[in-house]
């Protein structure tokens, strides 16, 4: 039986957990991916979309945790990652 993570106060925490133990001893089954944005959004795009479309990006950013903003920012770097 595996072990269960343990609960941080801090980031420090988590960090020095994290450096010091061996993860393969955890239960990591509930996990979840996290992806952080860390370059600025420095310009901004005006775009003008049917009502339906953009109720079905908006389900659809809502379904996976994520502001349906975001969502489509996810989808054109796929766009343009796609080797096609």
């Amino acid at each position: 039986m595996k072990k269960t993570i343990p609960t941080f106060k801090t980031d420090k925490e988590a960090e020095d957990f994290v450096a010091t133990a061996d993860l393969s001893d955890y239960d990591l089954s509930g996990g979840e991916v996290v992806r952080f944005e860390l370059k600025p959004k420095d310009k901004s795009v005006n775009l003008r979309l049917p009502a339906q479309l953009l109720k079905a990006v908006q389900d659809r950013a809502k379904r996976v945790g994520m502001p349906y903003q975001r969502f489509i920012r996810m989808a054109l770097e796929r766009a343009l990652h796609d080797p096609k």
